[in-house]
């Protein structure tokens, strides 16, 4: 299947490096994510700070309910191009940044009590009526890397029970909280004990309940019924709407970088230079740090030949990782990253000048349409 997959892609020929988009994937993912909606009546929003492809949007609308941003710029980008609910969060705004989230936003979260007191006025001066939550820290971790951890010891975000004011809590609708990472739904279940715990009493006067993003709702092993236990444990509970934000489960593996081999180099071990960068392309590789499938190859020493798949920048750790191959490599010939969708074209740079990678969509494999290729002018417009 996977073979299948990689040849029909190959055969259309796309530039390379260049991020594929298969709308069937996404389709199946929407359904999972659709199922949870009609179980329980949550309602699921796209997180754009980890898959924005406007493209898709309209494929996407009819699903989930809208979109949670992080700046006034991913919110602008929801409300012009998805169209539905615009939610919020970031760990503080500026005078500015208000000034133009009361114009796109339907809910606005806020990270202290200070900052909502700071900007009530003009959220009820607003043309258009937006409810507003706080987010909370539960101070229960779940995370293995304390680099994605909310709830590690200094973490800047949520206000934690001891800090919470009560007596500020006028015109609050909701309670937010975001303690996950790619994870299943029992850590959601135990996060719940606690939020319960420090905050229920409060949650009795609330509207709505966002249960923040990493869930990794459409991965094949993740406990749906459990999700929906949790879910339906809560709304009934406090006669609240729950809202879900993961940006992961929209469009987890549903995306390919397809790469160019430039050339192979005996060093230690033979390693492949692609004309794809880890630190420029696909970031998360090195931030994570996270080593992602290639289509046909294996573990290293896995099948007969074995490489070190390496980016062409000047960046002395810019490396995919190692792989095995049933033949060796070499140059002009390509190879298909998975899981490419996420966490990449949204931290793409252009560090050392490198073109950003092309924009595709596909179908199961086939009808690719080449939606944005990328040139020097995104590369001199950053700079001065």
């Amino acid at each position: 299947m996977e073979r299948n997959y990689l040849l029909a892609l190959l055969e259309q020929n796309p530039p390379t490096p260049c991020f594929v988009v298969d709308e069937a994937l996404l389709e199946r993912n929407l359904e999972i994510l659709d199922s949870v909606q009609q179980r329980t009546g949550a309602r699921i929003l796209l997180a754009l700070k980890g898959f924005a492809m406007f493209s898709v949007f309209p494929l996407l609308r009819g699903t989930l309910h809208g979109v949670c941003a992080s700046s006034p710029h991913e919110a602008r980008l929801g409300r012009e191009e998805f169209g539905r609910e615009v939610h919020a969060f970031a760990a503080a705004y500026s005078e500015q940044d208000m000034r133009e989230l009361v114009t796109l936003c339907d809910h606005i979260s806020f990270n202290s009590f200070a900052q909502y007191a700071r900007f009530r006025p003009m959220i009820d001066a607003a043309a258009h009526q937006i409810h507003c939550s706080i987010r909370i820290n539960p101070e229960h971790s779940e995370g293995a890397v304390p680099l994605y951890d909310p709830c590690s010891p200094g973490s800047r975000l949520g206000v934690r029970r001891a800090q919470f004011d009560e007596s500020a809590f006028d015109g609050i609708a909701g309670l937010h909280f975001h303690t996950l990472c790619e994870q299943n739904a029992a850590p959601l279940a135990r996060t719940l004990d606690v939020v319960e715990k420090n905050f229920g009493h409060v949650l009795h006067k609330m509207e709505w309940l966002n249960m923040g993003g990493g869930h990794h709702i459409t991965r094949e092993d993740y406990d749906i019924d459990l999700l929906c236990e949790c879910i339906d444990r809560v709304q009934q509970r406090y006669g609240v709407q729950v809202y879900l934000e993961p940006g992961e489960a929209v469009a987890l593996n549903t995306g390919f970088l397809v790469s160019t081999v430039l050339d192979v180099i005996e060093a230690d071990m033979p390693i492949a230079i692609l004309d794809s960068s880890a630190a420029a392309h696909m970031p998360d590789v090195l931030e994570m740090p996270y080593r992602p499938h290639i289509i046909g190859s294996g573990k290293a020493r896995e099948k007969a030949w074995t490489c070190r798949m390496g980016g062409h920048s000047c960046l002395a750790g810019d490396v995919m990782g190692e792989y095995s191959f049933d033949t060796p490599l070499a140059p002009g010939d390509r190879v298909v990253f998975t899981d490419m969708a996420i966490y990449s074209m949204v931290k793409t740079n252009t560090f050392n000048g490198l073109k950003l990678p092309s924009l595709a969509v596909c179908r199961n494999g086939k009808d690719l349409r080449v939606i944005r290729e990328f040139g020097y002018d995104e590369y001199r417009r950053r700079l001065s």
